[in-house]
């Protein structure tokens, strides 16, 4: 059996980095990456799906040190479904994609000062 997916798009705004409790916290990252469809609808207009995604340890570091909002970035991960019932005994199912490796996708000229130097230095390396 087969679950992949893989994205390319922007992030909507700058990952949000927590650590889970326990004995032994964990890094979670959780953000949003805005993809364009491939073809334009009705009205001539681009349309765009908006997925949220959640990295944990390393790569939860590592987007919440290096990911900006309105970057372009490629995640590979795979689609996961949580469900649970609320308080108010209202069923809730939510689905994410859990980032298993996330790379830069903008060019080095178009990112900013000390953001390329950062980039230089982790070309091509999967986190």
């Amino acid at each position: 059996m087969l679950n992949r997916v893989v994205l390319i798009g922007r992030l909507t705004k700058d990952p949000e980095l927590r650590h889970t409790q326990g004995s032994e916290p964990k890094a979670v990252a959780n953000f949003s990456l805005a993809v364009d469809r491939n073809y334009k609808n009705s009205n001539g207009e681009k349309e765009t799906d908006f997925f949220d995604i959640v990295a944990w340890r390393h790569r939860a570091e590592f987007v919440s040190n290096y990911f900006k909002k309105g970057q372009l970035v490629c995640v590979e991960g795979r689609l996961q479904r949580e469900s649970w019932t609320g308080k108010d005994e209202v069923k809730r199912t939510v689905y994410r994609i859990v980032a298993e490796n996330c790379y830069f996708c903008d060019s080095k000229k178009s990112q900013a000062g000390e953001q390329s130097k950062i980039e230089d230095d982790n070309d091509d390396l999967p986190i």
